[in-house]
């Protein structure tokens, strides 16, 4: 690393470690010691990464909540000269984290901004998920509530089988990796909102604690690992759920009826390990019906 290569006035969108310090680069430690000044999403957070590189470079808080006042501070700063560095507390700038608007602003002002890679969760979820990895699409972070998430999977759900239908045959390589964060307490409620709407045997990847001690990956279908989960006392860390672009066909055929889908569903649950009850309660949500409905409509299909 030369630290003696002169740094550019500019903006620098600086991607830090997302868990082990050692995924930073030589080039965005460079950029941080030669700085005038740190935009960073917590001052507290990068202190500490900072300090274990021994780097003393003055910083000054850039967050969600002053991230538009604060960055016409940092463009007038820049006008002047400035060389200045944005990270966030984990990952890369402006993904899912502040950094977005200030390079929005610098372009428009005529300030050069520069990207200095490094460790994305997203990224590096998606390229070890199993899932197809040649076409993606990131969706940040679910709604918080249940109606909000709920209506963003479904419309996710149709606009993976609305446009594919005709496409749907051997060969083709129209599926779309998609891409979600995730808090850990709410990652059960989602998985079971996923099995709902895309069915039981969806292929899904979660990856948990990137990049740490305990990093995990679990693959397979939406049950399958909403069991795993649900088996869990607790679950901790950053999370990065994935699903597969390609429509199940086994469960969600055109003009297959309902008893027979609600039959494929409840089957696949209980060969997940969840029980008859679990099973029909979540055939049930999936549909709209009463858990009644749904127990009468099981009992047709196994005539």
């Amino acid at each position: 690393m030369d630290d003696s290569a002169p740094l550019a006035p500019g903006l620098y969108l600086v991607a830090t470690p997302i868990g082990n310090l050692e995924d930073i680069t030589l080039r965005a430690l460079r950029v941080l010691k030669q700085a005038d000044r740190i935009a960073c999403e917590d001052t507290r957070q990068t202190a500490k990464l900072l300090s274990h590189f021994g780097i003393a470079t003055p910083t000054v808080s850039y967050h969600a909540h002053n991230e538009s006042a604060r960055a016409r501070e940092l463009i007038d700063a820049l006008k002047h000269g400035a060389r200045i560095a944005v990270v966030s507390d984990a990952g890369t700038p402006g993904i899912s984290d502040p950094g977005a608007i200030l390079a929005r602003e610098a372009i428009a002002a005529g300030i050069a901004v520069y990207p200095i890679p490094g460790a994305n969760a997203a990224i590096n979820a998606l390229v070890a998920s199993g899932l197809p990895s040649d076409r993606f699409t990131f969706h940040g972070f679910l709604p918080s509530k249940e109606g909000a998430r709920r209506t963003m999977l479904e419309a996710l759900r149709e606009y993976i089988w609305v446009p594919q239908v005709s496409l749907l045959r051997p060969g083709n390589e129209a599926a779309t990796t998609h891409i979600f964060y995730e808090a850990p307490h709410r990652i059960v409620a989602t998985l079971e909102d996923v099995v709902a709407i895309f069915g039981s045997a969806h292929k899904v990847a979660l990856a948990r604690e990137l990049t740490k001690l305990h990093e995990e990956f679990l693959r397979g279908t939406a049950a399958e690992v909403l069991a795993a989960l649900q088996s869990r006392p607790s679950i901790r860390g950053e999370i990065v759920l994935l699903l597969d672009g390609t429509p199940t066909l086994a469960l969600h055929p055109i003009g297959e009826s309902t008893h027979a889908t609600l039959g494929v569903e409840v089957a696949a649950l209980l060969k997940s390990g969840l029980s008859e009850k679990d099973a029909l309660k979540q055939a049930a949500k999936s549909r709209g019906l009463s858990k009644s409905e749904a127990y009468r409509e099981w009992q047709r299909t196994k005539r």
